[in-house]
């Protein structure tokens, strides 16, 4: 693991830099998640496609995230791990939801309409580029820059996804391929979460066996 990511110290004058861009970008994806919720949910719920629904879910979790990661992005180690741990529940969450809706909709769902998916799926995945891109350089720190920027990378992973479907729905003429799909997001979620949880906890063992605690623990 890089050094910075087993700092406990507070952001020096150095970083102050790093961490304003870093801010920037965190809002701009927090609005980008925000507005193309909206938009999928619409095109989701007019077009009968589970896919899009569960990514307009997972759209509003990243917002979710990109503003619990502003909140604790000059705080110290602990906070932002447990601000990760708090994340990697919220992706772990959405995917157990999307794979309880796939299974319903094996019996209960109707065929989704094809061209909406692709259109919708082209600007979520162009938006999700867009964001991934600015937060490329920040994949390797802590736990909580990591799983902003597992978030973006799944979502557009997911967004291709889609168009995948959206294809196969066309073909088919039935709902199989959306169902994969989600199931697919589902299990991306999932890996993501547990990825960001493991490192989440580690840092919390490696700040409680931090010198600078343990001297505070003592009184020193």
């Amino acid at each position: 693991m890089p050094a910075h990511c087993c700092s406990h110290d507070a952001p020096q004058a150095a970083s102050i830099v790093h961490l304003g861009r870093y801010r920037r970008i965190l809002w701009i994806a927090l609005w980008v998640n925000a507005i193309m919720f909206l938009v999928e949910v619409g095109a989701g719920l007019q077009a009968g496609s589970l896919s899009l629904l569960a990514d307009a879910v997972d759209f509003a979790g990243d917002a979710m995230n990109y503003g619990v990661s502003l909140a604790v992005l000059a705080s110290a180690l602990a906070w932002r791990a447990r601000a990760a741990l708090l994340k990697a529940v919220s992706m772990m969450g959405f995917g157990l939801y999307v794979l309880g809706s796939a299974l319903w909709s094996v019996w209960h769902g109707d065929v989704p309409q094809a061209m909406t998916m692709g259109i919708v799926a082209i600007m979520a995945l162009l938006a999700n580029l867009g964001v991934a891109g600015l937060l490329y350089a920040f994949r390797e720190g802590d736990a909580n820059m990591r799983s902003v920027w597992l978030c973006s990378r799944n979502d557009a992973i997911g967004n291709v996804a889609v168009l995948v479907a959206a294809l196969g729905v066309f073909g088919t003429g039935t709902a199989w391929p959306d169902l994969m799909v989600a199931s697919l997001m589902a299990g991306l979620a999932l890996h993501g979460g547990w990825t960001v949880l493991r490192q989440a906890l580690m840092e919390l063992r490696e700040d409680a066996l931090s010198p600078e605690d343990q001297d505070q623990g003592h009184g020193v």
